[in-house]
């Protein structure tokens, strides 16, 4: 048990130091994008029980549309395009990581890696760059 809990800390540690990197050498936004989309749902549900008291202040009819209507829609809305957004940005962090992967496996260097020694031949010259 005790190695469980120490393990876990020492998870929060390397986060915490990966949230502060100011080098920017590891995505960090991959393990956090689970808390920033319950975030964002729960401020659309508190916005949409705000939303339904102001309108039944206003007005029965308009509370009671507010409710069934204009609420629920603004609400789906909005979280599928949240949804949408972080989505987007996974794909491109993916895509960064799979192609600094591709790099490194060709033998080139990772942006943020430390240059390496070539190992065999060097590739051929690409004529398309002068």
């Amino acid at each position: 048990m005790f190695s469980t809990s120490l393990a876990s800390i020492q998870k929060v540690r390397a986060k915490m130091k990966a949230l502060f990197d100011l080098e920017f050498r590891k995505f960090v936004t991959p393990t956090i994008i689970k808390i920033l989309y319950i975030l964002i749902m729960a401020m659309l549900g508190v916005g949409y029980i705000i939303a339904v008291v102001a309108a039944f202040q206003a007005s029965a009819g308009f509370g009671i549309f507010t409710l069934l209507i204009l609420g629920p829609l603004f609400v789906l809305i909005y979280l599928a395009l949240a949804r949408a957004g972080l989505e987007s940005l996974i794909a491109q962090i993916r895509t960064a990581e799979n192609t600094a992967e591709l790099v490194r496996l060709a033998g080139g260097n990772a942006p943020g890696a430390a240059p390496q020694a070539p190992n065999g031949p060097t590739p051929p010259a690409n004529p398309y760059q002068q």
